[in-house]
């Protein structure tokens, strides 16, 4: 089934999650903005296309159709109703995550190559990383990164100058993170978890 999974997260905040199984015909078959379809054929990749063909998949099961969304000016997604909305795909997966709360949201595949680009993104954190599970423990922090940029309104951060992650274990499933810069100073609850070789994680307001 397409749908892999639903997360509900307190009361105001649900993950959806698609499997990227089908053809890219079986996927066209969604209403489309006509931005939206001259943006799908424009696409050179056919995984883009269906990644973006999913979302829109995932919009109609959260009970919003592809007019509902709009984007503004740094290419922030947006819903008509005033809800939060993150979106994110990666190869066979893509997710979106809505709220009544400042949201972002990252999938990504666990790979090697990871540790290769870990000197561009990674800073503070080099503290508690571990050799053990290294690849999974840099996708967590990607993710976790890649989550909080997309909560900034106004672009521009830097993964290692304006975006923290604190220390956490794989088994934890939690953590917190930060974004701090001239104009946002900000806490955040991050959450994680790993499935066939990939890795959600998504980021929203600090409670105590």
């Amino acid at each position: 089934m397409p749908l892999y999974k639903t997360i509900h997260h307190q009361k105001s905040t649900t993950i959806y999650v698609w499997h990227i199984t089908e053809s890219f015909e079986e996927l066209n078959t969604i209403p489309l903005t006509v931005r939206s379809l001259e943006r799908v054929v424009t696409m050179k990749s056919e995984l883009h296309q269906k990644g973006f063909l999913s979302i829109r998949h995932l919009l109609k099961l959260a009970g919003y159709t592809d007019d509902d969304l709009y984007y503004n000016g740094n290419g922030k997604p947006h819903l008509t109703d005033g809800k939060h909305i993150s979106i994110t795909h990666s190869f066979t997966f893509s997710a979106i995550i809505i709220s009544d709360d400042e949201v972002g949201i990252d999938i990504e595949m666990n790979r090697e190559k990871i540790k290769m680009i870990a000197h561009k993104f990674v800073e503070t954190e080099n503290i508690f990383l571990q050799n053990e599970n290294l690849v999974e423990q840099l996708t967590i922090i990607w993710g976790a990164k890649e989550s909080l940029y997309k909560i900034y309104p106004h672009g521009g951060l830097s993964f290692k100058k304006h975006i923290f992650v604190q220390p956490f274990q794989l088994e934890d499933g939690t953590t917190t993170g930060a974004i701090k810069t001239y104009d946002w100073d900000k806490k955040y609850t991050i959450n994680f978890e790993q499935f066939d070789d990939f890795t959600l994680v998504y980021a929203m307001p600090f409670t105590d």
